[in-house]
This record gives C-alpha cells, sequence and structure tokens, in this order.
C-alpha cells in the first residue's frame, strides 16, 4: 500500500495519458486525411484524359472534392476527429456507467440504505463497477466508517460522508469530459476552416470573371465547386461535433445527476438513522 499512487497522481497521469492521445490523434487524423485527398480523391483516374488538372469525370464525387482545393483535406481532418474522439469519448462514459442500468443501480442502493443494509449496497457497487459505483461505493465505506467514530455528532458525521463523496466525484467526473473540448472547438473551427475555403473559392471564381474578354469559364466553375464543397464539407464537420457534443454532454449531467441521488440518498439515511 505504501507504493500505491495517491488519488491526485493518479489523476494526473491518466490526464497526461489521455493529453497524449489527443495529440496523436489529432496528427494520425490530419495525415489520414492528407493521404485520401492526394492518392484516393486525387487519383488520375477520377478525371478526365487521366490528368488531375482537367476536370472531374461526370458523376465522379471523388474529383469533385479533390477540386475544393487544400482546404478540403484540413476539413477532412477535422471530420475525422470529431469521429474517433467521439468513439473514445462514448466508451469513457459507458465505461463510467458501469455494467447495468444507472438507474436501476442507484435504486437498488437506495433499497439498500431504507433496509439500513450498507453491505448489501457496496456489494451491489462492486457489481455495477465504474466511475459511478466508485463514487458511490467511496461515500458508503465512510458511512461504515463514521459509524464506528464517537467524537463526531451526527450533523458532522454526515458533513464527513457529503465531503467524501463529493471529493471522489471530483476525481472520477473530470475525466469524462476530457476531450470533449476538442470537440466543442472543431464545432467552431469546421465552420470557419469551411468559410476560409468558401471565400478562397469565390475569389477565384471572381478572377475568372475578371478576365478581359470572354470569362474563363472552367475556371469559373472550378472556383464555385471549390467555394460550395468547402461549405458543405465545413457545415457537415460542425453538424456532426455539435451532436456528438451535446448527446455526451447529456450523458455526463445524467451520470453526475445519478451520483448526486445516491450521494443525497446516503446522507439522509444516515441522519434519520442515527439521530
Amino acid at each position: 500500500m505504501a507504493n500505491a499512487p495517491k488519488p491526485s497522481t493518479a489523476k494526473k497521469e491518466k490526464s497526461g495519458g489521455s493529453s497524449i492521445f489527443a495529440g496523436l490523434a489529432i496528427v494520425i487524423c490530419i495525415v489520414i486525411a492528407w493521404g485520401l485527398y492526394l492518392f484516393v480523391m486525387g487519383n488520375p483516374a477520377n478525371f478526365e484524359g487521366g490528368d488531375p488538372a482537367n476536370h472531374p469525370l461526370p458523376g465522379n464525387y471523388f474529383g469533385m472534392v479533390y477540386k475544393g482545393g487544400v482546404v478540403v483535406p484540413f476539413l477532412m481532418g477535422m471530420f475525422l476527429m470529431v469521429i474517433v474522439f467521439s468513439i473514445e469519448r462514448f466508451f469513457v462514459i459507458s465505461k463510467a456507467a458501469g455494467n447495468g442500468n444507472v438507474d436501476a443501480f442507484v435504486k437498488k442502493v437506495q433499497q439498500f440504505l431504507a433496509s439500513n443494509n450498507v453491505e448489501s449496497a457496496i456489494s451491489e457497487c462492486d457489481k455495477q463497477k465504474g466511475s459511478v459505483a466508485a463514487v458511490i461505493k467511496s461515500g458508503l465505506l465512510k458511512y461504515k466508517e463514521v459509524e464506528m467514530d464517537s467524537s463526531m455528532d451526527t450533523e458532522q458525521k454526515c458533513l464527513a460522508i457529503q465531503k467524501d463523496i463529493e471529493e471522489a466525484t471530483s476525481l472520477e467526473m473530470p475525466m469524462l469530459e476530457q476531450n470533449l473540448t476538442v470537440i466543442a472547438t472543431l464545432v467552431s473551427i469546421g465552420t470557419l476552416a469551411g468559410l476560409l475555403g468558401t471565400v478562397v473559392g469565390m475569389i477565384k471564381a471572381f478572377g475568372a470573371l475578371a478576365t478581359s474578354g470572354a470569362p474563363d469559364q472552367a475556371a469559373l466553375a472550378n472556383g464555385i465547386s471549390e467555394a460550395l464543397i468547402n461549405t458543405a464539407t465545413g457545415i457537415g464537420t460542425s453538424t456532426l461535433a455539435i451532436i456528438s457534443y451535446n448527446f455526451f454532454t447529456s450523458k455526463i449531467d445524467s451520470l453526475t445527476y445519478s451520483i448526486d441521488e445516491a450521494g443525497f440518498s446516503i446522507v439522509q439515511t444516515y441522519a434519520a438513522t442515527h439521530k
């Protein structure tokens, strides 16, 4: 036990590992996006005459996306980031919820507490596992500990239990929100990057109109195509990021509410049975 890391140290180690994962994921997503852009969408087979400088073949969407310009691979990289971080958060939050339904678990704990069966409530936490069960188990162990302490009155013991639950929550729950900031950031960056690509495409389109004599129809079409492709990709990235962020935020709020509900039951039960 002497060599076991302190909770705060363990939390820092987890945070550092998550930061490394986030950095690697961002770099890998951008590299993959550039590879897809250059070798899949830029494949000569997608264009007339086998030359990427020419128009895409009719109905060839890969070639059309390639013509979106250099902003497209960055937007594709952001889209991949949203998918990767959403999958990562899904597994982390699912693990935090534990093995069974959280609401059913909390109700079982409340039932055991109502019958003053703390041991069974602790056993239920061991079966459930996950961050929610870990926080509730910490409160239940504190419940048993203060029962044996004759130096505090009931009010002090209730405060000690509540403080223990709050400390356990502060160690467990922030990890669930990690990397959500990346998804939240991609909401704005995706839109702005798409707007940047749109502006660049429109500049090229107006440049084609400004040529002397007849407008360069090919350059005009490419400019408009680049603008629309970047707009669509940016909107798609931001839309997916917003949906993902709101979904996981609601999941975390639900877990937090379950912890608060169970914690309140623990404190109230102790207060009611130790007057």
